[in-house]
């Protein structure tokens, strides 16, 4: 049976940005703990880092080696690189795999909090043993590899790829694209288009990771307890993530950092809306 998903529009996702009320804080607004990037691939958590903040987050606490952690310092001078209390997980950008990996500890740690969960790349393989709700952020390849399938089977049929394996593994799926699709285990399944074609340039899925990361953490009790809210936060990311590229494109090539910079007046501009 052919997968149907459901157009996310910038609608939908306008009315799952938090706006700061009054009376909040840093804490109030939510704590994303990230766990992303390595001595090979630093740029990525910089880059995961660089978007969760712009997208809106009270505060970030980054735990990484001591080369990435120097990077993003360097950048944002606000995050925290001590562990604490946090609200949500962004964890495995730029990490290769997660057995002999400079974070393992961390990550292991992490995973067994109960807390939601943002898998992105050599992560994905921890989906299986989180205690929280999880959304994993794989391409297609990843995909395949997940779910020990064809890529080029992933890749002609994307969408009931991703329904496949969200049913298969018991948690949320975004699988990324110039189409995003988004599938629930749950069976709600959501789609987005909005990105123009130059954004497909290394660091964009860290980006959208961070984005992700950041809307989890904003809406960490509501993911809780609404089983289908990790599929619309996942579309409302590819949205924003979408429409921040176009903005930073203006038609012609971007930079990852271009599309984080862009973020702001996207979100002002949904909101408006």
């Amino acid at each position: 049976m052919t997968a149907v998903y459901t157009e996310w529009t910038a609608r939908d996702a306008a009315g799952l940005i938090a706006v700061p009320r009054e009376w909040d804080d840093k804490y109030s607004r939510g704590v994303l703990g990230v766990i992303t990037g390595s001595t090979r691939y630093p740029g990525a958590a910089v880059l995961g880092v660089e978007a969760a903040l712009r997208t809106g987050v009270g505060m970030v606490r980054y735990l990484g080696p001591e080369r990435p952690s120097t990077l993003v310092l360097e950048r944002r001078p606000e995050v925290v690189t001590d562990d604490g209390r946090v609200q949500a997980w962004l964890i495995g950008s730029g990490i290769d795999t997660v057995d002999g990996s400079e974070s393992s500890t961390w990550m292991t740690a992490a995973v067994g909090q109960g807390l939601p969960i943002v898998l992105d790349g050599g992560a994905l393989s921890l989906c299986g043993g989180a205690a929280g709700p999880v959304v994993v952020t794989p391409h297609f390849r990843e995909l395949a590899r997940l779910v020990s399938r064809d890529a080029d089977e992933v890749a002609k049929d994307p969408g009931g790829a991703a329904a496949g394996a969200a049913e298969r593994l018991g948690v949320t799926v975004l699988l990324k694209g110039y189409t995003t699709y988004v599938a629930s285990p749950d069976g709600l399944l959501l789609r987005s288009a909005t990105a123009p074609t130059w954004l497909a340039t290394a660091g964009a899925g860290d980006a959208l990771a961070g984005i992700l990361g950041a809307l989890v953490a904003t809406h960490s009790d509501d993911v809780m307890t609404d089983p289908t809210m990790l599929a619309r936060l996942a579309a409302t990311a590819a949205v924003i993530h979408g429409l921040a590229a176009k903005r930073a494109s203006g038609g012609g090539p971007l930079t990852v950092l271009d599309v984080a910079t862009a973020l702001s007046a996207t979100i002002g501009e949904l909101l408006g809306h």
